[in-house]
This record gives C-alpha cells, sequence and structure tokens, in this order.
C-alpha cells in the first residue's frame, strides 16, 4: 500500500508528541532508539510539532548545562492525544515503527 509523505509526516509527528507525552522517550537519543529515526529526523520532527500546534517545549535539568534536560508536551492544541492512543498499531505499522 503506498502511503503518502503527507500522511507519513502527520503520523511521525503525532507519534514523536505521543512518545513524549507517554514519557516513553523524552530525549533526541530516546526517539531515535523507539523508532529508528535518524537523529536529524528527530530534531526536525520535534521542530515541526508546532505547525500542528503541539506546544513541545524542552526542560533544563537545574543546573545541568549542554541541553541535558527532557522535552514535554505542554499542550496538544486541537490534536486528540486519546485518538492516537487508540491508533497505536496503524500509526507504528504506517511507519514501520516497532
Amino acid at each position: 500500500m503506498d502511503v503518502s509523505k503527507t500522511k507519513t509526516s502527520f503520523y511521525r509527528r503525532l507519534y514523536v508528541a505521543w512518545l513524549i507525552d507517554s514519557g516513553s522517550a523524552v530525549s533526541v537519543a530516546a526517539l531515535m532508539e523507539a523508532t529508528g529515526m535518524p537523529r536529524r529526523t528527530a530534531q526536525d520532527t520535534l521542530a515541526a510539532l508546532a505547525d500542528l500546534d503541539i506546544d513541545c517545549a524542552f526542560v533544563q535539568h537545574p543546573g545541568e548545562r549542554n541541553n541535558a534536560g527532557y522535552y514535554m508536551i505542554r499542550s496538544w492544541g486541537a490534536i486528540d492525544r486519546h485518538w492516537i492512543t487508540a491508533h497505536l498499531p496503524q500509526i507504528r505499522a504506517t511507519l514501520g515503527y516497532p
């Protein structure tokens, strides 16, 4: 089945936001491990969450430097997180993620 780049991009953003919000992957390295995506793709996907009005923020650990911290979803905007949870198998299959 052919899946459009638009759909895979949308699903990738939803899945990354879900991974962050669920606590499954809250760093670029953890996202790479969970999905198998390259570092640059993970970074670009994080940056693109704002295009969906998903408010994702990096929280710096107090007293740490060099971007020591984690990502968190502050707001899902118009996206329904529960829809993502209910459709995880479909999203993973479409993206080819474990």
